[in-house]
C-alpha cells in the first residue's frame, strides 16, 4: 500500500476515516485535507479510475490487520498424514489392533495412509492386498472418506483416507 507522498498520481477519489465520499479531488489538496487531521492519506485501491483514498491512521490500521491475521493462523487446522502399515498375511488381532490405531488418528482430524508392504513373492498376488485395504476401508467406513482407491507403488500397495466431514 502507498501512504502520503509515495502516491503519484494527480487526482484521487477521496474517502474519510468513516469511509464517507469527499469526492475527487487534486492528490496535494487530499494530503493537505489528512495532514490536517493528523492522519496518513492511503491509497486502498490503487487499480482504480481514478485511485481511491482514505484518510486513516495508517499504523493503527497496519496494526488492526495483522491481529486479524494472527488470529486467521490461530483458527487454522493443520491436517498431518499418519502412516499404518501392514502386511497381506496379517493376523486378525493385529489387524485390529491396526485399525484401532487409524481410528484414533482419523478422530483427531488426520488423514491415513495404510500401506501394505509386499515382500517376495507377496507381489504375485496383489488383490489379496487390495482385498485387506477395502476391508479397513469398510471397518472404518462411518467415520471416513477414501481419499485415493489402493493403488500399487512398487513394493507397496497404498490407500489414503480422510475423516468425513461433519
Amino acid at each position: 500500500m502507498r501512504i502520503n507522498n509515495e502516491i503519484r498520481v494527480r487526482e484521487v477519489r477521496v474517502t474519510n476515516v468513516n469511509g464517507e465520499q469527499l469526492g475527487i479531488m487534486p492528490t496535494n489538496k487530499a494530503l493537505a485535507l489528512a495532514e490536517q487531521a493528523h492522519l496518513d492519506l492511503v491509497e486502498v485501491a490503487p487499480k482504480a479510475k481514478p485511485p481511491v483514498c482514505r484518510i486513516m491512521d495508517f499504523g493503527k490500521y497496519r496494526y488492526e490487520q495483522q491481529k486479524r491475521e494472527k488470529e486467521a493462523r490461530k483458527k487454522q487446522k493443520v491436517i498431518t498424514v499418519k502412516e499404518v502399515k501392514l502386511r497381506p498375511n496379517i493376523e486378525k488381532h493385529d489387524f485390529d489392533v491396526k485399525t484401532k490405531n487409524a481410528l484414533r488418528f482419523i478422530n483427531d482430524g488426520n488423514k491415513v495412509k495404510v500401506t501394505i508392504m509386499f515382500r517376495g513373492r507377496e507381489l504375485s498376488h496383489p488383490e489379496l492386498g487390495r482385498d485387506l485395504l477395502l476391508k479397513v476401508a469398510d471397518a472404518l467406513k462411518e467415520y471416513i472418506t477414501v481419499e485415493r482407491e489402493p493403488k500399487l507403488e512398487g513394493k507397496n500397495m497404498i490407500m489414503i483416507l480422510a475423516p468425513r466431514a461433519k
